[in-house]
């Protein structure tokens, strides 16, 4: 069970009245953040996805290193904990973030949720693209994720798709990552 009552013993909490057969929970805050990112593809630019190059005749074009699973979770993270979006902390019009790993970002919106009192609970990734196959890549983009988010590979996960070769995507004019995250507080 979850709520958002603080934590003054069980007798005065109006869910619990002093029944001493109603065990005390210690309650926790949830968040669910969404993130959604989109790059552009070109021939001949490194294709970085979850920290890892990917072999492929093009890649992603952006700012940062445009690593779009990255930058996916980072929306969620921050859209959870209601920080923003990641262009408001790391925007394309400032120089410090040009060419930046994204897996930096990512480092960094763990710290500004940590900062307001939330834990990671989990990663929930969606890439969308015709090509190169993803599935070999998974496992080390799991551990740059994990690793980065300072959370267990277990609690990453990132799945693949094409778009059945139809508009941008198909033509592989593009690239698309969803991301959704669950967020924790507890004691507040």
């Amino acid at each position: 069970m979850f709520g958002s009552f603080p934590d003054h013993g069980p007798s005065s909490h109006p869910k619990n009245p002093g029944s001493n057969n109603i065990p005390y929970l210690r309650f926790m805050k949830i968040k669910v953040g969404f993130g959604f990112d989109v790059h552009q593809m070109k021939a001949g630019h490194p294709f970085v996805v979850g920290g890892v190059t990917l072999d492929h005749h093009a890649g992603a074009f952006g700012h940062s290193d445009a690593d779009v699973l990255a930058h996916a979770i980072c929306d969620a993270i921050l859209g959870a904990a209601n920080l923003e979006d990641i262009g408001y902390h790391f925007p394309n019009t400032d120089d410090r973030w040009k060419g930046a790993n994204s897996l930096d970002l990512l480092r960094h919106c763990i710290k500004l949720i940590k900062d307001k009192g939330f834990e990671l609970g989990n990663i929930d990734g969606m890439l969308c693209l015709e090509a190169p196959k993803i599935k070999p890549y998974i496992p080390q983009m799991k551990a740059n994720i994990a690793e980065a988010a300072g959370i267990s590979v277990e609690d990453v996960s990132i799945k693949a798709t094409t778009n059945e070769q139809m508009g941008f995507i198909g033509r592989e004019e593009g690239v698309v990552a969803y991301a959704v995250c669950l967020l924790e507080k507890t004691n507040y």
